[in-house]
């Protein structure tokens, strides 16, 4: 089964930094657009950032300049690091991969919790 595993997720005060990791098995992951979503509590799931296979990326205007993704294909594996850590990144974070409309993968999600 593909599987993509999620972890690095915590609890940190304002201004920390944390990095998210995904595993990702049983896909030809080179090929794959990656993802990281976030969802607070009553709050929709939103993008935060995504890398292409080509390694184009795209972020969220409120993590542009705190947050980077970055993959390493040789270990199937995303990244997302987060740095200036505010309260509102408060969210259960999931990996996403995608192929195309109709092959899309979920990770169950890593807890963020940002507080003082």
């Amino acid at each position: 089964q593909v599987q993509l595993v999620e972890s690095g997720g915590g609890l940190v005060q304002p201004g920390g930094s944390l990095r998210l990791s995904c595993a990702a098995s049983r896909i030809a992951f080179s090929i794959y657009t990656m993802g990281w979503y976030r969802q607070a509590p009553g709050k929709q799931r939103e993008l935060v950032a995504s890398t292409t296979a080509g390694s184009s990326t795209n972020y969220a205007d409120s993590v542009k300049g705190r947050f980077t993704i970055s993959r390493d294909n040789a270990k199937n594996t995303v990244y997302l690091q987060m740095n200036s850590l505010k309260p509102e990144d408060t969210a259960v974070y999931y990996c996403n991969a995608a192929h195309s409309f109709f092959t899309d993968y979920w990770g169950q999600g890593t807890q963020v919790t940002v507080s003082s």
